[in-house]
């Protein structure tokens, strides 16, 4: 079950808005856990398991909460966690990947290749965002910055709350506890919440995919016969939709959170106007930046050990970024180009790019979709050819004017989400959002999202599969 699906939309949120919203406020995480476990055993039917999985997660980090806290060997206890956590995220997401590297590599030591057997495990949906979750949790209980949850319902209200279990925002506990134990919810909360529900849903049902046809129409061409032209218009517009895509879910997110009575953090703030790349990511998916940054790059040492330390600390954060990402070769190199991008900022040239934002916005222009690039194809030889395109070598294009006849039917979807990506489209927003215009907005947005689910014109959140 997606938010932008008639189930959802129609059956799912209403009935349980209902049934939250009248039930006693001390039963409250109660209902949010019972629907969230509705909400992801639909998500998973065919794989009824997962959700024994996530079950028993829930169940095992509540133990292990209550052992850390209590414990007087509270790091083995932590340890334990970190196994069990991330040992269930390398099964189902990156053990095939390492057996294709140990057959691989295999075959260069012997006359012929293990070949070690694939087990070909479908991802749990989420797996990676309501991991983190938990490990937070254990590190924080063991660090005592938040105190133990001794209620199982209240801890998994907080692991698996439907509104962010998918696909984010990564939600620290010390960021939810207060909320999670005393909150309440008014009109204007609840007002809050839709209008940031219906806007995250246009930009992903109405923008992100009608963007979804251009790097459609670029995927039937074939990477190595485009025009140059259209290999730019092809990533510029893969670049809109990731982020119109993303950001989309998290303002849902978002919105639920505010009817419900929570305040999920902000997941983005403008990032394709950043500077550099450093910059980027302060903007993009701020919270599995923060995650990062507080359990890995500050216990590592952060920048307080000198140049080469900090160096090698930022190299580690962004490699281990591209593997929770997923597992391929193509993401390992994304981690690296970024990991380079970041400390050559950082030791060169990143001081003149914040001082000269003409050079620092043609820079990111480049530099951006570039990077989505490597993050969009998992083969080599696809990424290989996309870029030779991109300069106009390594292959001769289908026809000259393919970038003419795709323009005509995404560049009003192309110009609307470069306006909506700047801050542009959040003043425009400042403006009305007061004012009774709101609610003609939000009523055609609605319209205008309902139609497109009527005619089948939906495609799954693209940050699903990771």
């Amino acid at each position: 079950m997606v938010f932008s699906s008639f189930p959802f939309l129609i059956w799912f949120l209403p009935f349980f808005l209902a049934i939250y919203h009248t039930a006693p406020v001390k039963t409250h995480n109660f209902v949010l856990l019972l629907f969230s476990l509705v909400f992801y055993a639909y998500g998973c039917s065919e794989h009824p398991l997962y959700f024994l999985l996530l079950v028993c997660s829930v169940f095992l980090n509540w133990v292990l909460g209550l052992l850390i806290s209590k414990s007087k060997v509270k790091k083995f206890w932590l340890l334990i966690g970190l196994i069990l956590d991330f040992g269930f995220l390398f099964v189902f997401k990156y053990l095939d990947f390492a057996i294709s590297g140990v057959n691989r590599i295999s075959s260069f030591f012997a006359s012929g290749s293990l070949n070690l057997y694939h087990l070909n495990l479908v991802l749990p949906i989420g797996i990676s965002f309501f991991t983190f979750q938990i490990v937070s949790y254990l590190i924080d209980v063991y660090r005592g910055t938040v105190p133990v949850e001794k209620n199982i319902i209240d801890l998994g209200a907080y692991i698996i709350a439907f509104p962010q279990l998918i696909a984010g925002p990564i939600v620290k506990y010390g960021e939810i506890y207060t909320k999670l134990h005393d909150r309440f919810v008014n009109k204007e909360y609840i007002f809050r919440g839709i209008e940031l529900f219906i806007f995250g849903l246009g930009f992903k049902v109405l923008l992100a995919n009608r963007l979804a046809g251009l790097w459609t129409e670029v995927s039937k061409i074939g990477y190595s016969s485009l025009s140059v032209p259209m290999a730019w218009m092809g990533i510029f517009g893969y670049s809109l939709q990731l982020y119109f895509d993303f950001y989309g879910y998290s303002l849902m997110a978002i919105g639920l959170g505010k009817m419900l009575g929570f305040d999920i953090p902000e997941n983005f703030r403008t990032p394709y106007v950043s500077l550099t790349m450093t910059e980027f990511w302060t903007r993009w998916h701020i919270t599995l930046g923060s995650w990062f940054r507080e359990y890995v790059y500050i216990p590592l040492g952060g920048n307080r050990k000198g140049n080469a330390r900090t160096f090698l600390n930022l190299f580690t954060v962004w490699m281990l970024t591209a593997i929770w990402h997923g597992a391929g070769v193509n993401f390992l190199l994304w981690g690296l180009f970024l990991a380079l991008i970041i400390i050559a900022e950082k030791a060169v040239y990143g001081k003149f790019l914040e001082r000269h934002s003409v050079f620092g916005h043609i820079y990111m222009i480049i530099l951006i979709p570039v990077s989505w690039l490597l993050f969009a194809l998992d083969s080599m030889g696809d990424i290989k050819d996309y870029l030779c395109r991109l300069v106009g070598a390594g292959g001769e294009y289908v026809f000259a004017e393919d970038w003419l006849k795709n323009g005509k039917l995404y560049l009003p979807f192309l110009v609307i989400g470069v306006i909506l990506a700047t801050p542009v489209g959040k003043k425009i927003y400042e403006r009305i959002k007061s004012k009774p215009v709101i609610i003609p907005v939000l009523i055609a947005i609605t319209a205008g999202t309902f139609y497109c689910l009527y005619k089948g014109l939906n495609d799954p959140f693209m940050y699903f599969r990771f």
